[in-house]
């Protein structure tokens, strides 16, 4: 169905997860930017959704959804100043084929190339590196579609820009962003298994800077774990050992995260090399990589407490490990964007992959971030967590800021939402 503006409708339906379904009445899918701002002109309540992915409401409003899939992607490579523009709409996959195919590439990918652009980079979503940023740090620039329809473009270094990027979406539509680029490169991914704990703990630093991105795997419980994927990029980094790691052995056959899951579906392992785009994320842009009938949530915690919060965590095992299908261990470095969980500091993502029993995992998270509490944990903006915005505010140097950053560019509130109401603007 199309309207009378040209945007295409669709029901809302639910998020990919299946946990829970969204207030609007329909999605309006504008084709062209100037669509796109008559939309959100005459909106009274409107939320951008990207693909799904998210766990909780953030994207959820009472209003009008407006999905960015129609636009044209528009990638477009400056190579003089080594930077692509692309629509906010466009999923990470798609922008990576074309990196690749001409040659350039992004400094990362998350475990998933499904995602949009946009909605990544609004919660601060990330891969994994000791030297890596989260993909909101590759941002140098961005068209934002505010409340009255009109059009703010923002680029690195100018005021306001660094509390824009993260902006979970509450300052408006995010129309186009622009990324910088390097150029392309090669990545082979090794998979162990088996690791002794208290070799990781003793070495946790040797570890994660052993390869280009480091991702554990565990369920908590035990004196093992499960699996380490090492990411290595061959055109600067030796390969890694393959007779052992840190009491792993190496895997004879591809790996998924999730024990007795076949590894069809994810990224090329075996050390076999290949380029960045097909090795950065865990699981193939051509695969769905699980049903969804999953729930997800993570902790990012300031790197100087890492070995303290994972003990933490198996402390918990008692709770948590009944009910998830995986956990996965990252680190990520600092970076200067307002309400980014790494602001300020060098993390580690303590992500947890529940079973789809929400009442029993919601009843453990106060759990959890009471636990994580003294390592100033910050909860994924996407995910599920507990903890409202009296709790938040001290752990983001600039909370403050983005408030009054949102309420000059959103005065009446168009783009709020309960989320956002408890999460960011509550007391």
């Amino acid at each position: 169905m199309v309207s009378e503006a040209g945007t295409e409708l669709h029901t809302a339906g639910h998020n990919w997860a299946g946990n829970l379904r969204y207030a609007a009445a329909e999605v309006q899918e504008p084709a062209t930017v100037p669509e796109l701002q008559d939309l959100v002109a005459g909106a009274q309540k409107l939320r951008a959704l990207g693909s799904r992915h998210s766990f909780n409401r953030i994207a959820d409003t009472s209003g009008v959804l407006v999905s960015l899939e129609r636009l044209e992607p528009a990638i477009e490579v400056d190579p003089a100043n080594m930077t692509v523009t692309v629509s906010g709409g466009t999923r990470y996959g798609t922008l990576a084929a074309e990196l690749q195919r001409q040659g350039y590439a992004l400094h990362n990918l998350a475990s998933l190339p499904h995602i949009s652009v946009a909605g990544a980079v609004a919660t601060a979503t990330h891969g994994s590196g000791d030297r890596n940023g989260n993909l909101a740090t590759a941002v140098a620039g961005l068209e934002l579609v505010t409340a009255d329809g009109g059009i703010l473009t923002s680029r690195r270094g100018e005021p306001d820009f660094d509390g824009m990027v993260v902006g979970l979406g509450a300052l408006g539509v995010v129309s186009s962003l622009t990324l910088d680029i390097e150029p392309t490169f090669p990545v082979s991914q090794t998979v162990f298994d088996d690791l002794g704990w208290d070799q990781v703990l003793e070495n946790f630093d040797d570890v994660t800077s052993s390869a280009y991105s480091v991702s554990l795997f565990t369920d908590w419980s035990g004196d093992r774990i499960a699996q380490a994927w090492l990411k290595s990029r061959t055109d600067e980094e030796a390969a890694p050992l393959r007779n052992g790691f840190f009491g792993g052995t190496p895997a004879k056959e591809p790996r998924h995260p999730i024990a007795g899951v076949p590894g069809t579906t994810c990224t090329q392992q075996l050390g076999v090399p290949g380029p960045w785009s097909d090795r950065l994320a865990h699981f193939r842009m051509e695969f769905t990589p699980s049903k969804g009938d999953e729930l997800q949530s993570e902790y990012l915690v300031p790197r100087e407490h890492a070995v303290d919060a994972i003990q933490a965590m198996r402390r918990l095992s008692h709770l948590v490990t009944p009910l998830l299908l995986v956990s996965e261990i990252r680190t990520i470095t600092a970076d200067s964007l307002w309400l980014s969980p790494n602001y300020g500091t060098d993390s580690i993502g303590l992500h947890l992959t529940w079973r789809q029993d929400q009442p029993a995992v919601e009843a453990v998270l106060p759990v959890i971030e009471a636990e994580l509490a003294p390592f100033g944990a910050r909860p994924h903006w996407g995910k599920l967590f507990d903890g409202g915005a009296s709790r938040l505010a001290p752990l983001y140097p600039r909370f403050a800021d983005f408030k009054a950053l949102a309420d000059r560019l959103d005065p009446e509130g168009k783009f709020r939402n309960d989320f956002l109401n408890t999460k960011v603007f509550g007391s």
